[in-house]
């Protein structure tokens, strides 16, 4: 059901994106803030500011709780909370939703209230809402490509200057892009939330995090650069999943890709995340994946789609969704400190600092070098597209 009034919103957190959120609905005559719940209140806020989560949750004329605090602790007892209490929550929270998915969306449809993350895979592009509608229309048989600004950034300064891991990542934390504690967006944890709830949401299930496969960029070196030059290609880190027979590959990894594929020339901490149908095709959503105002935005449309009826996640199936990769074969390029027999038997051609492989499987070869790094703690791999 439309609105006939003003949304009235609780916003929890007035941080970076948060207060990008306040200056947009300051500008709304159909959406106010009621109150709001911050450690830090910035200059030129002038909404109420609320000490406890009960206020906002008893709060009868409060309709939507915006969450931007991120993390798992309190923002899954607070939207949880609001979702119990009968009112929708629009969310950047991308850990919150990929670890607690099945209970909040089961909790939406139980209640009858919205439940939106739009910002949470994406940042400014508006890539859930597009899967959404394509999976209503046909099945989504594959979605793949650069799902995090960060490492885009430092693979990007990387390839044009030549320059060390260390003086790229230093860069990005300068200019914003990268956090204190990257941790998570070099090792891969950051995209694969992302790839689980768009995965979810593409093929009407339910994926176990944890099953998701991932290699991160946390040991790329400028040896490997300069190798990826003069074999022609541009190191990217790719996130896909496909669908296959009763079960999908989900998979994250350095990639190594043609200057014939359009993920190889995506700039700085820009994304470019593509979905394939059965009929439509191939097609890719592009913008800046990161930042106050791009992601504030999707946050803001989502309010726009509640405002305008929404009362609901994307999808309610909860299926489990089986993850296998061992179909998926391609070769691999490793950089690593000796010749291990698994790696002898796989051998296509010696490189300057490294090996290409034969086509092997994602399963055996991400398995083999998680149990290498156990020797060579900079053992590093990409695939090659």
């Amino acid at each position: 059901m439309k609105y006939n009034k003003p949304m009235r919103i609780a916003l929890l957190g007035l941080g970076t994106v948060g207060y990008g959120v306040y200056e947009f609905l300051q500008k709304r005559s159909d959406m106010e803030v009621a109150c709001a719940m911050s450690l830090v209140v910035p200059d030129g806020v002038t909404c109420p500011i609320v000490k406890s989560i009960d206020e906002i949750l008893s709060d009868e004329s409060i309709d939507t709780v915006v969450e931007v605090i991120g993390g798992l602790h309190p923002a899954y007892e607070w939207v949880k909370g609001a979702l119990s209490a009968g009112k929708n929550v629009i969310t950047a929270n991308k850990l919150l939703i990929a670890r607690h998915y099945s209970e909040l969306v089961a909790l939406s449809k139980e209640r009858g209230v919205a439940l939106r993350c739009t910002a949470a895979a994406g940042g400014g592009i508006p890539w859930l809402t597009s899967l959404k509608r394509c999976a209503e229309q046909e099945p989504v048989i594959r979605i793949s490509g650069i799902m995090n600004g960060t490492t885009n950034f430092i693979l990007d300064t990387m390839h044009r200057t030549g320059g060390s891991f260390a003086d790229a990542l230093k860069e990005a934390q300068r200019l914003g892009y990268a956090e204190a504690n990257p941790a998570d967006d070099l090792n891969g944890a950051d995209i694969r939330r992302k790839l689980v709830i768009s995965s979810n949401i593409a093929y009407g299930g339910v994926v176990n995090e944890d099953d998701v496969a991932v290699e991160g960029i946390e040991h790329i070196q400028d040896v490997d650069i300069a190798a990826f030059k003069r074999m022609g290609r541009v190191c990217k880190l790719i996130a896909a999943s496909r669908k296959l027979d009763g079960c999908i590959a989900a998979y994250i990894e350095p990639s190594l890709v043609p200057p014939s594929m359009p993920e190889s020339a995506i700039p700085d901490n820009y994304n470019l995340i593509s979905l394939t149908g059965q009929h439509i095709g191939k097609q890719s959503f592009y913008g800046q994946g990161a930042g106050r105002y791009p992601t504030a935005y999707n946050v803001l449309q989502d309010c726009v789609d509640v405002l305008g009826g929404v009362d609901c996640f994307y999808t309610d199936r909860l299926e489990p969704l089986r993850v296998d990769n061992s179909s998926v074969e391609r070769p691999y390029y490793v950089r690593t400190n000796g010749v291990d027999k698994w790696l002898q038997a796989r051998i296509d051609k010696m490189l300057d600092c490294g090996i290409m492989t034969k086509a092997v499987s994602v399963t055996e070869i991400h398995a083999w070098a998680k149990e290498r790094r156990k020797t060579d703690s900079s053992c590093f791999i990409a695939s090659l597209r």
